[in-house]
């Protein structure tokens, strides 16, 4: 049986469904969640206050949830956008990662999230960091393996592993060859299916990719509708997308049949991302393009306008709208976490006929 969990977005300690890290493990299990994936335990904890963490952490243990927790990125190339972990220790990036390191081992949270990038609000392309200017993806990529590479003597000590998010700037191809470069005891993947979409993957294939080294998720689903500047991606509570969750979870479970599973909520906005593949700097950026999956892509955006005319669609007007966070991300969560069930169920009842 999968456990449930749901990863919260935290500032200062608070976030949209709570305003203190112990309670919220309350919210969520209310809301009927088994677990949390705390994206940025020094967001969380901005102090790493020991005490607060350990009172934490007994209020899981209380109530039977597990956790996960985020370190922050480890592209050196962006690091320095967020300057927190750096200043946890002291003036060395490195030093604070240990520090968070060194509290996810005493409290038995060994699978960590980490990203190479994060969205900024500018146009077009530069709103990835693939797409920067002051340097070169591949230059990132590189400086990033050789971050980690001075990273893992220290997580191989505390058995702590970093799991890569499929995020927006990153390839599941590019993931994989940073495992190869750098051990898989001490790198995974983070899965989020609707983020690949972005790099022009579909979820199917790339679930079929990275699942053999797959510890920790993403879920959500995800609307692809054509607009005048190409395609947009917007996020969507699993199971009311385009995504065909049997073919993403089927090689998820064959590899881990008792993996957490956390869903990634968004709250006020759906998140609008642009994927641009008549784009020729776009096309560029992609060596390991497969033109069948982008096939499968440009077949969602183009069937979108006439989902939406039967109605069985929102339109792109209604996905843009802005909404109460707190109240957006709970209907989120919670029709998530139904589809999933059902969609587990669902699997688990063919495996059953199979026997």
């Amino acid at each position: 049986m999968n456990r449930i969990g749901a990863d919260v977005k935290f500032q200062d300690g608070a976030n949209v469904l709570c305003d203190d890290p112990a309670a919220t493990l309350g919210v969520l299990a209310e809301l009927g969640f088994s677990g949390i994936l705390v994206r940025t335990l020094d967001e969380a904890f901005p102090d790493l206050d020991a005490g607060r963490i350990r009172e934490f952490a007994q209020e899981a243990a209380a109530r039977e949830m597990f956790v996960q927790v985020g370190l922050g990125k480890v592209n050196p190339y962006m690091t320095a956008e967020q300057p927190r972990v750096r200043a946890l220790g002291g003036g060395s990036h490195a030093a604070g990662m240990a520090r968070m390191v060194e509290l996810c081992a005493e409290h038995g949270w060994f699978e960590a999230w980490t990203a190479l990038g994060g969205f900024k609000k500018y146009p077009g392309l530069f709103c990835f960091d693939r797409f920067r200017t002051d340097c070169t993806w591949e230059e990132q990529l590189d400086a990033s393996a050789n971050y980690l590479e001075v990273l893992a003597p220290m997580l191989r000590s505390h058995g702590v592993r970093l799991n890569i998010e499929t995020h927006e700037e990153v390839t599941s191809h590019e993931i994989l060859r940073l495992i190869d470069r750098i051990g898989e005891d001490v790198l995974g993947v983070c899965f989020d299916p609707a983020n690949v979409v972005l790099r022009g993957e579909t979820p199917a294939a790339a679930s079929g990719r990275v699942a053999p080294f797959t510890h920790m998720t993403h879920l959500r689903d995800v609307h692809l509708v054509p607009t005048q500047q190409g395609i947009s991606r917007f996020l969507a509570p699993l199971g009311t997308g385009a995504i065909d969750w049997s073919s993403v979870l089927d090689p998820l479970l064959a590899h881990r049949p008792g993996i957490d599973l956390c869903i990634e909520a968004v709250g006020a906005t759906r998140a609008e991302m642009p994927l641009s593949p008549e784009d020729p700097l776009w096309r560029g950026a992609h060596p390991d393009l497969d033109e069948e999956e982008l096939g499968v892509l440009r077949r969602w955006a183009d069937d979108y306008p006439s989902q939406v005319v039967r109605r069985e669609r929102p339109s792109v007007e209604e996905l843009r709208l802005h909404r109460p966070a707190q109240a957006a991300q709970i209907e989120f969560l919670q029709t998530s976490l139904s589809n999933l069930r059902h969609e587990l169920a669902q699997l688990q009842s063919t495996v059953n006929t199979k026997r």
